[in-house]
C-alpha cells in the first residue's frame, strides 16, 4: 500500500553517503509522518511506535533493515535539505485541496519554535513562515527564516513556492514593503497588508484619508462569548486620489480601517487597524477577510502548541528543527482533511493510534485487504 506521501516525497534527495543507507529515506520520512499522526513527540517516540506497529507498517513501508534507531531518524532529518522538503510539500498540498482556491483567503504569518532554542552554542529559536488557507483549512507551505534574516525576505521566498493565483494574502504589519506587494501582484493575486509604525508616513496618511473622507462602505459585527463581548466596526475607502504613495504600492485600490471594540467584565478596551490592500470590495467583506486571517493563529499555531506541543519541542541538531515542523504540518494536513466531523485533532490522533482502519483512511488509503 502507498501513500500520496510516497508520490511526492520520494523525490527528497538522500543526505547519506552510500554505506550508511541502512534504511530507505522514503521509509524514514512516512514512518515519521505516521508516528507523529498518532501522537509521537520525539525521535525516541517515533522508533518506539514504530516497533510496537512493526507488522502493520510493514504493509505499508518496505522496511528493509527494520525499524531505524531513534539516533538514525534524529541523524537524516538533520541532514535532510529543508527547501526541496518544503518545495516537496507545497506540491504535495496541493493534491489534499477540495475546495476552489479562487479567492481562497491565505494568512501568511511566523512562529517561533521556543524549544529549539540552543543557549550553550548560542543559537536563536528557529522561526518559521507559514502560509494557511482558510477555507480549505491547510498548511499550504512554510519557510524558514535565516539566521540572520527575518521574514521580510522569508515570505517572498514562500509565496514562490506556492500557486496563490486569484487568492487574497493577508499579512501583519512586518510583511507590508513594497517589494511583497509587487510580488504578489505578479503572482496574479490580491493582498491585504496590515499597517503599524514600520510604514510611518504611510499610516499617518491613511489615517489623515478617514479624516478627510467619508468611507465608502462601512459594516459591523458582533461576537459574543467566553464572557466577552467584541464589536468590529470596519470602514472602506476605495477612491484614493488623495493618498499621496497610492503608485509606489503595485495595485493598491483600497485602505481599510477596523475599530475593534472588547468588553470584558464590564471592561472596555479598543483598538484601530489600519490596512492597504489591491482588493476592491465592500467593508463587509474587508470584515471577513481580515477576521479569516486571525484563522492562522487560532487553527495552526494554536493547535501546534497545544496538541502537537511545538513549544515543547527541542531540536536543535542541524535542520531538524524545522523539519520535524514540516513533519508535524504533513501531520495536521492529513488529520484535518480526514472527513469525520465534530472530532478534535486530539482524540483523532488518539483514535489513529488504536485503529489501523481509522489511519488508513487519514493516510488517504481507502481500500485494503490487509488483516490488520
Amino acid at each position: 500500500m502507498k501513500t500520496s506521501l510516497h508520490h511526492y516525497f520520494s523525490q527528497l534527495p538522500d543526505p547519506r553517503i552510500q554505506r550508511n543507507k541502512k534504511h530507505l529515506l522514503i521509509d524514514i520520512v512516512v514512518l515519521s509522518v505516521i508516528a507523529v499522526i498518532c501522537g509521537a513527540e520525539s525521535w525516541n517516540s517515533i522508533e518506539i511506535f514504530g516497533n510496537a506497529k512493526k507488522d502493520f507498517l510493514a504493509t505499508i513501508l518496505k522496511l528493509p533493515n527494520g525499524i531505524p534507531s531513534h539516533d538514525t531518524i534524529n541523524r537524516v532529518f538533520a541532514r535532510i535539505n529543508p527547501n526541496k522538503f518544503e518545495q516537496l510539500f507545497a506540491q504535495w498540498v496541493q493534491s489534499l485541496i477540495d475546495k476552489k482556491m479562487s479567492g481562497e483567503v491565505i494568512a501568511i504569518d511566523g512562529k517561533t519554535m521556543r524549544g529549539s532554542k540552543d543557549s550553550f552554542h548560542e543559537k536563536s529559536p528557529v522561526h518559521i513562515v507559514s502560509a494557511w488557507a482558510n477555507n480549505n483549512q491547510l498548511v499550504l507551505g512554510q519557510v524558514r527564516t535565516s539566521e540572520k534574516s527575518n521574514e521580510i525576505t522569508a515570505i517572498p521566498e514562500l509565496l514562490d513556492i506556492l500557486d496563490i493565483r486569484d487568492c487574497i494574502i493577508t499579512i501583519d504589519a512586518m510583511g507590508t514593503q513594497k517589494k511583497i506587494a509587487e510580488t504578489i501582484i505578479n503572482k496574479e493575486a490580491d493582498y491585504i497588508l496590515a499597517l503599524k509604525g514600520n510604514q510611518g508616513y504611510l499610516k499617518e496618511d491613511v489615517q489623515n484619508t478617514f479624516i478627510r473622507q467619508q468611507p465608502d462602505s462601512t459594516d459591523e459585527t458582533v461576537e459574543k462569548g467566553h464572557g466577552r463581548i467584541e464589536t468590529r466596526q470596519c470602514e472602506v475607502i476605495n477612491k484614493l486620489d488623495f493618498l499621496d504613495e497610492k503608485e509606489q504600492w503595485a495595485g493598491l485600490k483600497t485602505i481599510a480601517r477596523v475599530i475593534a471594540t472588547r468588553e470584558i467584565n464590564g471592561k472596555q478596551s479598543s483598538e484601530q487597524r489600519l490596512y492597504i490592500s489591491s482588493v476592491e470590495a465592500d467593508a463587509k467583506s474587508f470584515n471577513l477577510f481580515i477576521r479569516q486571517h486571525w484563522g492562522v493563529e487560532n487553527s495552526l499555531h494554536w493547535t501546534l502548541d497545544v496538541t502537537f506541543r511545538e513549544d515543547a519541542q527541542r531540536k536543535r541538531n542541524g535542520h531538524a528543527a524545522s523539519n520535524y515542523a514540516l513533519v508535524e504540518k504533513i501531520a495536521l494536513n492529513l488529520l484535518k482533511t480526514e472527513g469525520s466531523k465534530n472530532i478534535s485533532i486530539k482524540k483523532k490522533r488518539l483514535t489513529a493510534s488504536w485503529d489501523h482502519k481509522f489511519l488508513l483512511k487519514v493516510l488517504r488509503i481507502y481500500t485494503c485487504t490487509s488483516k490488520f
